[in-house]
């Protein structure tokens, strides 16, 4: 009985798929450990948060730092996804000839409400595995900010963080890599607007 298995991709593969049009910037595909990922639909709380989280972040790190939102980040397990914020090294210009890769980056951060159970353990097993020091999720369900850091591999070969801290909106947290700026955590979560009664 032969075994059906999936076409796995290489990232040079995935980025011929792109150069030859078979994948277009529409289409919202992630390449996720080898695999070919369609990534779900953001709702508005989740694009909110995320352009409120970058002019936050571009506020407080200015020239410092480049702040990507959605952009693509090159890994070494065949992956490259999309993250909502990424904090990485240098200026714009220095990812002309290629994307961040893990050496480069500060911080990757997922917004996640819909996607929040796959964020916790696909992802951030492939961001473990990559050697990214630090990962948050926003969890909107939660209204908290999951911390991630320390990298490493179980004696089961699994890819996990050693340290996972939570912090809620009236508090504020260090920026990896700029210590001394704390991010105003009040500021990130979204609030519906609530009308002015007429009066």
């Amino acid at each position: 009985m032969s075994v059906v298995t999936p076409k796995r991709f290489t990232i040079d593969e995935y980025h011929q798929l792109i150069e030859l049009g078979f994948l277009k910037e529409g289409d919202r595909i992630e390449l996720i450990g080898g695999e070919l990922i369609q990534m779900v639909a953001k709702g508005t709380p989740h694009t909110v948060c995320g352009s409120i989280l970058c002019r936050q972040l571009d506020r407080l790190l200015g020239d410092s730092a480049v702040i990507r939102g959605q952009d693509p980040i090159t890994l070494p397990n065949q992956s490259e996804p999309e993250p909502d914020v990424v904090i990485a090294r240098g200026k714009d210009e220095d990812y002309l000839d290629h994307h961040p890769y893990p050496g480069d980056i500060f911080l990757v951060v997922e917004i996640s409400d819909s996607t929040l159970d796959y964020d916790q353990t696909k992802k951030l097993e492939i961001y473990a595995e990559a050697g990214i020091a630090n990962y948050w999720i926003v969890n909107l369900n939660a209204r908290q900010l999951e911390r991630y850091s320390q990298p490493y591999q179980n004696a089961q070969g699994k890819f996990n963080y050693l340290s996972k801290q939570i912090y809620l909106p009236d508090e504020a947290v260090a920026i990896p890599g700029f210590e001394d700026n704390l991010l105003d955590l009040g500021r990130i979560f979204p609030q519906s607007a609530i009308a002015d009664p007429v009066g």
